[in-house]
């Protein structure tokens, strides 16, 4: 009897994503290699490690044994590789960066195109998601974040507090300054539960007609005069179809932290996009916290 570290691997992201398809995904494979590899683990085994429901595959006791012991060689797996990347000197090979793709669509793009000019042999991978991916599975060498809880178990520092306000079309935003006490719409993000605060001290029909889940799609109803929102600074000073609601207050918002693994604190290749992104926040603090 003998498992390979493939069919190891390929059962540990089933019993994480308990379906093919997103096992897949997790492993850059497609669903019938995943499929594959679990039949040939199984008849390795001699016995199942999963039972097949059409919503997915539940692991059963032995398949999470495996998760388990392989978790393990994972996690060393990592570590090492990590250790291997992060005594790396040369600038060239490739270097992937996780930020939320709002900032680089808003702000970033020109620092990484100078990043890219000056080094032209490192290949830039660039995860634009604002999904806090694993630094510790090496999902990604460098991390932008926007959090008031950057992790405790990376490296890093901030590049800059942040604030947020509130933006409207522009003749929302007339009407709002004109006449505080008729009713001024809101959209929001589906988590908020309301208008901020400085909002309904001064507007007190505030009502909220809709919500999205998408920042995207949230900004583009306000431009087509569905109500105010609030977002962060920067945000709104890249937006020229919202204009700010300049009698409300701006609002503290969540800092930007940049945040690596301890294991490449020597890399020269994030030393050299640091090098560039430090100076850069440091210069367009303003950007950030002034409206």
């Amino acid at each position: 009897m003998q498992l390979n570290w493939d069919d190891m691997r390929t059962v540990l992201a089933l019993v994480r994503c308990g379906t093919l398809a997103a096992a897949g995904d997790d492993l850059g494979v497609t669903y019938t290699t995943v499929a594959r590899r679990v039949t040939r683990a199984e008849k390795a085994l001699s016995q199942p490690l999963f039972e097949r429901h059409p919503e997915g595959y539940v692991p059963m006791p032995l398949a999470r044994d495996l998760a388990v012991a392989a978790e393990g060689m994972e996690r060393e797996e990592h570590q090492l590789l990590r250790r291997v990347t992060g005594k790396d000197q040369t600038l060239s090979g490739r270097l992937t960066l996780t930020a939320p793709q709002l900032l680089i669509q808003a702000q970033l793009a020109p620092v990484l195109k100078r990043f890219i000019d000056l080094y032209p042999e490192v290949e830039l991978v660039v995860k634009a998601s604002n999904d806090l991916l694993d630094l510790n599975r090496r999902e990604a060498d460098l991390a932008i974040r926007i959090s008031s809880e950057p992790g405790e178990t990376l490296i890093g520092r901030q590049l800059t507090a942040q604030k947020s306000a509130c933006f409207a079309a522009p003749e929302v935003a007339e009407a709002a300054a004109r006449s505080p006490e008729a009713p001024l719409d809101w959209v929001l993000y589906t988590h908020h539960k309301a208008p901020p605060k400085v909002a309904w001290a001064i507007h007190p029909n505030s009502r909220v007609r809709a919500r999205f889940d998408d920042m995207v799609a949230l900004k583009a109803a306000a431009e087509a005069g569905m109500g105010a929102l609030r977002m962060p600074v920067f945000l709104g000073r890249a937006s020229p179809a919202l204009v700010p609601l300049r009698h409300l207050s701006t609002m503290t918002y969540a800092p930007i932290w940049m945040l690596t693994h301890k294991d490449l604190r020597q890399s020269r290749k994030v030393a050299a996009l640091k090098e560039l992104l430090v100076p850069w926040f440091r210069k367009n603090a303003a950007i950030f916290t002034e409206l």
